[in-house]
């Protein structure tokens, strides 16, 4: 028996294991970029509770592509939601000036309520 077969039927190469010929199937190689904190949170919320999404994304090699333009996306939103929120409750360089403490305090206050509001409309959707 052969190592080998093509099927012109359908275009795929089998190989054989034992008895049988098992399609040789590959997924193509994807462009490798950076995901960061964002991604990493989406990709184990999508394992785990969105598996068919992220099977589809694995097996047509877009995952990685996928989960950096999300990451983008959620950076992109983040930043803007603590600029505006910070802008409208007048945390300014000004206040950072006269009393730090109460400035960390808000500061990291406007950027949990950011991250809550990321998390709910881009990472765990």
């Amino acid at each position: 028996m052969q190592k080998h077969i093509y099927d012109e039927k359908n275009g795929l190469w089998y190989e054989l294991h034992g008895d049988y010929y098992l399609p040789c199937l590959t997924v193509l190689p994807e462009e490798m970029r950076p995901i960061g904190v964002w991604g990493q949170r989406h990709l184990r919320y999508i394992r785990e509770h969105r598996k068919v999404l992220y099977t589809e994304l694995q097996m047509t090699g877009r995952l990685n592509s996928y989960l950096a333009g999300l990451n983008e996306q959620a950076e992109d939103l983040f930043s803007r939601l603590v600029e505006q929120m910070a802008a409208r409750e007048g945390v300014t360089e000004q206040l950072k000036a006269q009393d730090q403490l109460l400035w960390v305090q808000r500061m990291n206050n406007i950027r949990d309520r950011a991250m809550e509001v990321v998390n709910n409309d881009l990472i765990y959707t």
